[in-house]
């Protein structure tokens, strides 16, 4: 029973927030958002993070996962390294990519220090996207792709969710609320995602790329992006 329990604990350290990838200092977008009064209220952030769960990680987040875990499954190093790169070109601001490669380095070095048996090679493709280290992590701890998509759906949400609490402000209650509303619609977010066909990735978010642009300009910020 604690072997069969134990790819469930992997999985929820590997979406913990006290993972040390950084995540809870990134926005995405979102401060900039609330700057703006494009987000100002729970109804509002349900909006705004739904929009995003349709779009970019239908279209785009869930697809690359599923196609890194796939070629990690495989040890086809070529063909992760392929969408490892792909992901980091589809970080359409400077923001979202120095995000992407500042977590997959914070990803890499955690897979080298808890799997010490993992080729250079493949942490090298790790650094550069975090995304790519998530998919073969959970690989190497027995985590099933379904699942996989489901914590890295459920750890976006919640950092986004953490970093509206404090931004718009809104209570712990109603961050609680928008997080339980918006987790209800995750698995068939996630059922979109893994059937989406590699020439239908793409992914579109233009209010969630615009927020990005002017927050690095904004005046006074209190996360990384």
């Amino acid at each position: 029973m604690a072997t069969e329990m134990l790819p469930l604990f992997r999985l929820l350290q590997l979406v913990s927030p006290s993972l040390p990838t950084g995540g809870f200092t990134y926005s995405q977008g979102l401060e900039w958002a609330v700057e703006c009064d494009w987000v100002h209220d729970h109804r509002s952030l349900i909006d705004w993070l739904q929009s995003i769960l349709h779009s970019g990680f239908v279209e785009l987040e869930l697809p690359l996962l599923k196609r890194l875990y796939a070629a990690a499954q495989k040890q086809d190093l070529v063909t992760f390294l392929h969408w490892s790169e792909f992901a980091l070109a589809c970080r359409e601001t400077k923001e979202l990519r120095l995000e992407e490669m500042n977590r997959g380095r914070a990803m890499a070095k955690i897979v080298q220090e808890l799997d010490h048996t993992t080729d250079p090679q493949w942490l090298e493709a790790v650094r550069q996207c975090q995304v790519a280290g998530f998919a073969l992590a959970a690989l190497r701890w027995d985590i099933n792709l379904q699942n996989a998509a489901l914590g890295y759906t459920w750890s976006w949400l919640e950092n986004m969710v953490m970093a509206a609490v404090k931004l718009i402000p809104l209570g712990q209650t109603s961050g609680q609320q928008a997080l339980h509303y918006l987790s209800t619609h995750t698995p068939e977010v996630v059922k979109a995602g893994l059937a989406i066909k590699d020439e239908e990735i793409a992914g579109s978010c233009p209010a969630f790329t615009i927020g990005s642009c002017l927050h690095e300009t904004q005046y006074t910020r209190l996360f990384r992006s």
